[in-house]
């Protein structure tokens, strides 16, 4: 059983649509979407379109919270919180209602089993769709913050530096991001688990996507902040 984990889209659709394809021609079984679909990228609806497409379970991040309800202070540093708020105005007067309502109603975790695999899914920790939890943490401090419920994997996503860890035989793995890249590698990440009935297989797949043509929407689009996005795309870097 192959199952595919994707997050951290920020509205890049021409990223995920490579990512997309790549789960394609590897035979995937079931996809699934932890978060942060449309908010800092120019193609926020073709985005949400794109995850709905796929039918599958998809729970809800940060920045899909702050599509909501707006960015709020101490979410973010000051001097970035009321840029934060017009790309946010930006993002959402590209939404209609229904789409507003379908970020609002997403759950905050899966629990998922697979021959005999549990799975714990969330998109920054169980408790919080905010807490930053990078990936030089020590195994006691990952034991206590995502270890509450029993499973073999733990997955998360919220960083965009994708990772894999192997502590007390359980499985901590952070996806990365499919539409912004942190770790200066200039191509959207996720995660792919193969689960056959005898052993598995835990994966972070690379995949390049053309990185000019979204820097060139967020020009002809107006988006807010388009220069410091599209410095984030050119580097793969905050």
């Amino acid at each position: 059983m192959k199952l595919a984990f994707l997050s951290d889209i920020h509205g890049n659709a021409v990223a995920l649509e490579a990512v997309l394809q790549d789960i394609k021609e590897k035979n995937v079984d079931k996809i699934y979407v932890l978060g942060d679909i449309c908010y800092r990228g120019p193609e926020p609806k073709r985005s949400l379109e794109l995850v709905q497409s796929l039918n599958c379970d998809v729970i809800k991040g940060n920045a899909d919270e702050w599509i909501v309800r707006g960015v709020s202070q101490g979410e973010v540093p000051d001097q970035a919180l009321d840029m934060m708020n017009r790309e946010r105005d930006w993002i959402y007067s590209q939404l209609d209602q229904d789409s507003i309502d379908y970020l609002e109603m997403l759950p905050m975790e899966l629990m998922i089993e697979s021959k005999g695999m549990k799975i714990h899914a969330f998109h920054a920790t169980p408790n919080s769709l905010f807490e930053i939890v990078p990936p030089f943490e020590s195994d006691e401090f990952l034991t206590t913050k995502f270890m509450q419920n029993e499973a073999d994997f733990y997955i998360y996503a919220h960083i965009h530096k994708p990772y894999i860890r192997y502590i007390n035989g359980k499985c901590v793995i952070n996806i990365g991001s499919v539409g912004l890249p942190f770790d200066g590698i200039k191509k959207s990440s996720y995660a792919l688990i193969d689960i056959t009935d005898n052993d598995f297989q835990t994966t972070i797949v690379r995949v390049p996507f053309n990185t000019d043509k979204v820097i060139q929407q967020y020009k002809e689009y107006n988006y807010p902040n388009a220069e410091v996005l599209s410095n984030i795309l050119k580097n793969a870097k905050i």
